[in-house]
């Protein structure tokens, strides 16, 4: 018989076991991680970054309250984030949450710092109504902060959050420089990548000297669409900056198109030979795809002239990518105007592959040529298919010493331009160039979390109309169907139990 002293003395237990259960869950979290791609799970980096910090570093979060659920999950999500942070550094990671919608005071104070306010859409009282809401978080290590202004639903947390870690406690960075002159785009005009490069890189405008050879403290050198002619002497140097172990980045382009002429013409700058030397042989013509993005036509329409979206495959949209840290994660990149890379190795001790490929329907124009945007694109112009259009060397490239070089044949996919024709480019875009950077000079493995988060996944564009619209509904339809015929079959399961138990006779 349960007595009331033994009830009491079991309801003491439960409370002291609940206790200690949530203590020791303090100081053991964990988690198991199913994802494919191992969303939830630290990176070997971000726990060698963690367990080389020295001095506690501060992170205040200012997230508002209350939210819908699904930027709710943002919250709970960095939070998670940061008690592994805080366990894997031994509590030198140390955090707070603050709700800047408290008062007016802790607004002001987030603001200040540098969070940047974003307006949501709440619904109250069967009502929508618009509402100032904080996702951001300041690091800080002693005298030094960096800002995370806008954590963005489904965004690489851990990348943010390590990468401004590393950036506070890195006193050396790694220096790359970018190639100015020849009609290379200034450091102004390549603003996102520069930007983002800044974060653990020394960026420093490089410059060809007719007296000395490339200094071996750049870590790598970065060339972008350069227009002019180079001289042969600078070649040579940058055979020995290889010969010493220097890595390459070269973003060039064979072609030029100009859409204010509707002209595309070739292009040589002096890369072209010097690569077909090492078995990469950048093709004068214009890459077309099927898969591609659009172009602003003006029209007329009755009485209006409107500007109507005309693709253009000329603008391929790049979504098949081989097996690398640098394209890990990424869904899509435009290359405009791009051209073709044939690999055409000479030397066994060279591995040469393509990282970026255009879609099963895609092929090759050459210049000179006009472009036609009202031209009835048929099957007929796309049958090749997956044409390299970026390609990673690794190996002794120029003497005996193991080197890297990364050729993409299209220079502009990386320039935003300045002043009234800036333009912002896709996350993708600057994604490919600074990991690309990240693979050729950086050993920390910050590469494999740039582009760590929850990822689209689009139907692919080669689809026929038809079949998309059957993996439409059977997208919606098969989940209600499975639910109904489970019910069903609980049913038919229940009902059959119960005959049998009315059918059975007891002695």
């Amino acid at each position: 018989m349960l007595t009331r002293k033994k009830l009491q003395t079991n309801i003491l237990l439960i409370v002291v076991i609940t206790i200690l259960i949530n203590l020791i869950a303090a100081k053991l979290f964990f988690r198991l991680d199913f994802t494919d791609d191992q969303r939830y799970s630290l990176s070997n980096a971000t726990e060698n970054i963690l367990k080389n910090l020295n001095q506690p570093v501060t992170v205040k979060a200012y997230f508002s309250e209350n939210l819908p659920p699904d930027v709710e999950k943002v919250r709970s999500d960095f939070r998670d984030l940061l008690i592994e942070y805080s366990n894997y550094s031994d509590d030198n990671v140390v955090y707070e949450f603050i709700n800047p919608n408290e008062d007016q005071q802790t607004e002001t104070e987030a603001q200040q710092a540098g969070i940047r306010p974003i307006m949501i859409n709440v619904r109250e009282r069967d009502q929508v109504k618009q509402q100032r809401a904080y996702l951001g978080a300041i690091v800080q290590l002693g005298s030094k902060k960096e800002v995370i202004p806008f954590i963005q639903p489904g965004a690489a947390m851990e990348f943010a959050l390590s990468s401004n870690i590393k950036k506070l406690t890195n006193e050396n960075k790694p220096k790359v420089g970018f190639l100015q002159g020849f009609g290379t785009p200034s450091l102004t005009e390549l603003q996102q990548a520069n930007e983002q490069l800044q974060v653990l890189y020394d960026v420093k405008p490089f410059e060809f000297s007719d007296t000395a050879n490339i200094p071996n403290d750049y870590k790598a050198i970065l060339v972008v669409a350069p227009t002019d002619s180079i001289p042969t002497r600078y070649f040579d140097q940058l055979d020995n900056y290889l010969e010493s172990g220097g890595r390459l980045l070269l973003a060039l382009n064979s072609v030029k198109g100009d859409l204010s002429t509707a002209q595309g013409s070739e292009l040589n700058t002096g890369f072209e030979s010097w690569l077909r030397n090492k078995g990469i042989d950048i093709q004068n013509n214009f890459v077309i795809d099927a898969n591609c993005s659009n172009v602003m036509v003006r029209q007329q329409q009755g009485m209006f002239v409107m500007n109507t979206p005309v693709q253009f495959p000329y603008l391929p949209i790049i979504n098949s990518f081989g097996k690398n840290p640098i394209t890990e994660g990424l869904e899509s990149v435009v290359l405009p105007f791009a051209s073709e890379i044939k690999i055409e190795p000479k030397d066994t001790s060279i591995y040469i592959y393509p990282i970026a490929t255009t879609s099963k329907k895609s092929g090759t124009v050459n210049p000179p040529l006009y472009f036609d945007v009202n031209k009835n694109w048929t099957g007929v112009d796309f049958m090749q298919s997956s044409i390299p259009v970026a390609i990673i060397a690794d190996g002794k490239l120029v003497g005996n010493t193991e080197s890297k070089m990364i050729v993409i044949s299209d220079g502009d996919f990386i320039v935003n331009g300045e002043g009234q024709s800036a333009q912002k480019l896709q996350d993708d875009n600057v994604n490919l160039f600074v990991n690309s950077v990240d693979w050729l000079a950086d050993d920390t493995g910050l590469i494999d979390l740039r582009t760590k988060g929850i990822t689209s996944r689009p139907i692919d564009a080669s689809i026929e109309d038809g079949t998309k619209t059957l993996l439409k509904y059977l997208n919606f339809i098969l989940p209600l169907l499975l639910v109904v015929f489970i019910g069903i079959y609980r049913w038919q399961l229940k009902k059959r139990n119960k005959n049998k138990l009315m059918n059975t006779h007891y002695a």
